[in-house]
């Protein structure tokens, strides 16, 4: 299993989108935080190109390699492996180069600029998403086995998490303004990790005046010790959950 890990990971690190993506987000870090009058300023713009970028690359990459690494895939199988050990090195190499990836383009510009809480929670914020959208990448991959087709999916789920969720959310308020409905749009927000990340930012940056209302709902509920347990249990959750369905189909799909 360390040595599928290994081979991964190295792999990936000498792949040229890695190498690309890694630089791009470098490049805009370093970029944002020196065009903004504050550090701060900084971070809320590079957050706002974070949680596009990071899902998107996370996603799309990752299937893109799962479907061309079916021959690997396959010649792995065929050996005596445990279907479950293979599929978990893919992902722990998958994510680890993903992660460090971010760690080396945004990990590093903003603790040159803004070494504090928000700093470290944006870097947290962009692993966790990095982590999330290659476990929903390795259960696109292992669940439709036409690459277009699963591609084409990667894209439709960010669109879906990043733009058609907070359109069906403001609906959804729309519809209701009239009821109190603001603790709803907690457990709502759960349901989207980069809804669950943008807010965790704006509460650091204190910006969640700008909200009103719903923004002192989210402060009361995100800014308590359990609420941040229970986010972090469901940010888990979203890692943990689409990469178990993937190994467990893994295991019984027919290659």
């Amino acid at each position: 299993m360390n040595k599928i890990i290994r081979y991964v990971f190295a792999d990936l690190l000498k792949n040229r989108t890695i190498v690309i993506y890694t630089l791009l987000l470098f490049t805009l870090s370093i970029s944002i935080f020196n065009m903004e009058s504050s550090s701060e300023k900084g971070l809320v713009s590079l957050m706002n190109i974070i949680l596009f970028v990071v899902p998107l690359v996370s996603i799309i990459f990752s299937s893109i390699y799962l479907y061309n690494s079916a021959e690997f895939i396959n010649l792995l199988v065929s050996q005596p492996l445990q279907r479950q050990k293979i599929w978990c090195s893919l992902f722990i190499g998958l994510a680890s180069a993903m992660c460090i990836s971010f760690l080396l383009g945004v990990g590093i510009p903003t603790l040159l600029f803004e070494a504090s809480l928000s700093g470290l929670t944006l870097i947290g914020s962009g692993l966790f998403l990095s982590i999330i959208f290659v476990s929903v990448a390795m259960l696109i991959s292992v669940w439709i086995r036409d690459k277009s087709k699963g591609i084409g999916l990667a894209i439709l789920l960010w669109l879906y998490f990043a733009l058609l969720f907070d359109a069906l959310v403001l609906f959804f308020l729309f519809q209701f303004s009239d009821y109190p409905i603001e603790n709803a749009m907690v457990a709502i927000s759960m349901l989207n990790p980069i809804d669950i990340c943008r807010i965790f930012m704006l509460l650091q940056v204190d910006l969640s005046a700008m909200m009103g209302y719903t923004g002192a709902i989210f402060r009361d509920f995100f800014g308590t010790g359990t609420g941040m347990a229970i986010t972090a249990i469901i940010m888990a959750l979203w890692a943990i959950i689409p990469v178990a369905l993937s190994i467990r189909y893994f295991k019984k799909k027919d290659l």
